[in-house]
């Protein structure tokens, strides 16, 4: 163990922490030093969007003392921010291990420091965190998530009075006075009880009737009083609203997923609470399948992520990936507003650079703006703040399951996006159609555009210089060619500048800096490499695309790009 490593320890060891933490200590020290070393090797940042980390012991964890000095720089912000305003906070958490803790600590510590704090009684989502914010009028949120994190994470996302995560510049800001926080000492810990007011019904029925409101055709739900619909929260927060938010709309047969709608973090029918991956979806197609369902809804631990699975020519299950799943509601979306008359070129969607290149072209169609930003909601939040009450936000989405509509929320919100799906299912039944001959005839309209996902998980300190490595060796040495197609232009968010290969030409970019890098080739494919802000891994996302001249090819025609998709990742020797 190196001397700094060994000075943090014994400062724990010997400083004013709880008993358990030094005993637990004590026995790392004994029994798994690696661990030990994992848990003291750096401080657990408080990046831009909050902490997010394993929790335990150390500085690189999460526990009441990493926990409770983020919320004192992040109060010390605020009193700096609002010196003659009563600051108020909104605090709101999900079913992981320790979130009521986690929760409850950054309440002391806010009101400790004389900030009103509006706290939840139970848990709620993630969106309903993001709504109480505007709503209550606050500077501040804190929603304690870990998201779709393995069971052994937990996180602390930080909340702007907008509601949307923190963006420039109090990002930067809230971390540098985060960082000053040097001992326990500098953190007011006891509850001032005259500054914690519990919350939850009253704000749940003015968020469900906004999202009530933002039905197209509740008429048309009420007549499909046989639709069925399947949802799991995997556990998570998702069952103290969908349910409720479907059944608010006119849906009658919401059909629960019993083994998984208890909140629970230690996610037990599951590998991973992540609807993106196949084993989480697995007990939801079962129940679908025993039922006949006619849609597969599915939510992640805080309810900002949606997976939907759709039914097919035979019956079977179609799971949609992000990128479909925003194809279609925004399809159905600017389909539904131009049929009221509603659409002007005044409004605009917004969608991140690594989501599906297809929506673009739906939105020029529409005669409605689109915008590319940064991979992270908080950057579509960004657009909606800087454009109000100059353009409209219709909707927004991300192809790692993420969607919004309408801008009474600032994050992603599954709540409604559950609605939208369900309604978006039933509205093509009365129209003698199906969700995936619909998408079909999209993708017959403007291409097959396919997309992929490979993420690479690197744990630990070595995993990190690893991601390290290889994001340097992009930039100093990038492939000239990728699968047999020459690379003919390169993207460096980093050092913000675009470069097209076949001029020379260099441009610079309209982005914040962020440590991401992307590689256009001769034949259309984009490839786009970014480590990942909340997890140990660095992802790589394949765009490609090809005509569709007959809705019948559609198998042939995917099954071409995703054989595409391998050899560019054997090219990439990422296998």
């Amino acid at each position: 163990m190196d001397e700094l490593i060994k000075g943090k320890v014994n400062a724990w060891l010997e400083g004013d922490y709880d008993i358990e933490t030094k005993k637990t200590i004590e026995t790392l020290i004994k029994e798994d030093p690696r661990e030990l070393y994992e848990s003291f090797y750096k401080n657990l940042a408080f990046g831009t969007g909050g902490l997010r980390g394993i929790m335990g012991v150390g500085t690189n964890r999460m526990n009441k003392y990493t926990v409770g000095a983020a919320t004192q720089g992040f109060a010390n912000y605020l009193k700096k921010s609002f010196p003659k305003q009563k600051i108020k906070v909104a605090i709101a958490y999900d079913s992981r291990i320790n979130s009521p803790y986690f929760a409850d600590i950054t309440a002391d510590v806010f009101s400790a420091n004389k900030i009103q704090v509006y706290l939840y009684k139970e848990l709620r989502p993630t969106p309903v965190l993001s709504f109480a914010v505007r709503e209550l009028g606050c500077q501040a949120g804190v929603m304690i998530t870990a998201s779709h994190n393995p069971k052994e994470y937990n996180g602390y996302k930080a909340y702007w009075s907008d509601g949307a995560q923190l963006l420039a510049p109090h990002d930067e800001q809230v971390i540098n006075h985060v960082n000053k926080i040097k001992s326990l000492d500098q953190v007011q810990w006891t509850r001032n009880p005259d500054y914690v007011e519990m919350i939850g019904e009253e704000i749940d029925q003015k968020y469900l009737d906004r999202v009530k409101a933002l039905s197209f055709n509740t008429e048309s739900i009420k007549k499909r009083k046989k639709f069925k619909i399947v949802y799991t929260p995997i556990h998570g927060t998702g069952i103290t609203m969908v349910p409720q938010a479907l059944t608010n709309i006119g849906f009658r047969h919401v059909i629960l997923v019993e083994e998984q709608k208890k909140p629970d973090g230690n996610f037990p029918t599951v590998i991973s609470p992540n609807p993106e991956e196949k084993d989480a979806m697995r007990m939801a197609l079962h129940k679908a399948e025993k039922v006949n369902a006619d849609i597969i809804l599915a939510t992640d631990p805080d309810t900002d992520r949606l997976a939907v699975g759709i039914r097919k020519e035979k019956g079977e299950y179609y799971m949609l990936d992000g990128n479909e799943t925003a194809i279609l509601l925004i399809h159905y979306i600017l389909e539904q507003m131009q049929k009221r008359g509603e659409l002007n070129e005044n409004m605009y969607i917004v969608k991140t650079i690594v989501t599906s290149e297809l929506i673009p072209l739906m939105a020029k169609d529409y005669n409605v703006g689109c915008d590319d930003v940064l991979t992270g909601f908080k950057y579509i939040a960004q657009i909606i703040r800087e454009r109000e009450g100059k353009q409209k936000f219709i909707c927004g989405g991300e192809e790692s399951y993420g969607f919004l509509v309408g801008d009474f929320v600032r994050d992603k919100d599954a709540v409604s996006a559950c609605c939208m799906v369900a309604e978006m299912a039933a509205q093509a039944v009365t129209e003698k159609t199906t969700l995936y001959k619909k998408l079909l005839k999209i993708f017959k309209e403007y291409g097959l555009y396919r997309d992929k996902l490979l993420s690479l998980t690197k744990e630990g300190k070595e995993g990190l210089d690893e991601i390290k490595k290889m994001m340097l060796e992009y930039r100093t040495n990038p492939p000239t060619e990728i699968n047999q197609s020459k690379v003919v232009m390169i993207k460096d968010y980093l050092n913000q500048k675009s470069t097209d290969l076949r001029t020379g030409q260099v441009q610079p970019m309209p982005y914040p800096v962020s440590d991401v890098i992307q590689f256009f080739t001769e034949d259309d494919t984009k490839i786009t490499i970014r480590p990942s802000g909340t997890e140990p891994k660095i992802k790589f996302y394949f765009s490609a695309k090809m005509d569709l001249p007959f809705v019948s090819s559609f198998k042939h025609v995917a099954k071409k790009l995703d054989d595409k998709f391998k050899k560019i990742i054997e090219s990439l020797q990422l296998t």
